[in-house]
């Protein structure tokens, strides 16, 4: 099946991107995050601890993202 990714609205292209990544994350155990993504991890980790950063609810974050997108 070929998907025509041009023609797809940004809507379509975020429920496909969010469906692959559920799906890699189900099927995939061993799968592992290359080393940058850990320092990034680790980085925002400390900032946390520090009081530098804040972080939201993924569930409320992708909702305002839909709200935005359509």
């Amino acid at each position: 099946m070929i998907i025509d990714v041009k023609k797809m609205s940004q809507k379509e292209k975020l429920q496909a991107m969010e469906i692959l990544w559920d799906d890699l994350c189900r099927n995939v155990p061993d799968f592992q995050s290359p080393q940058w993504h850990n320092d990034i991890l680790s980085e925002r980790e400390r900032n946390l601890k520090n009081g530098k950063d804040t972080f939201q609810d993924f569930e409320q974050v992708k909702k305002e993202f839909r709200d935005l997108t359509q």
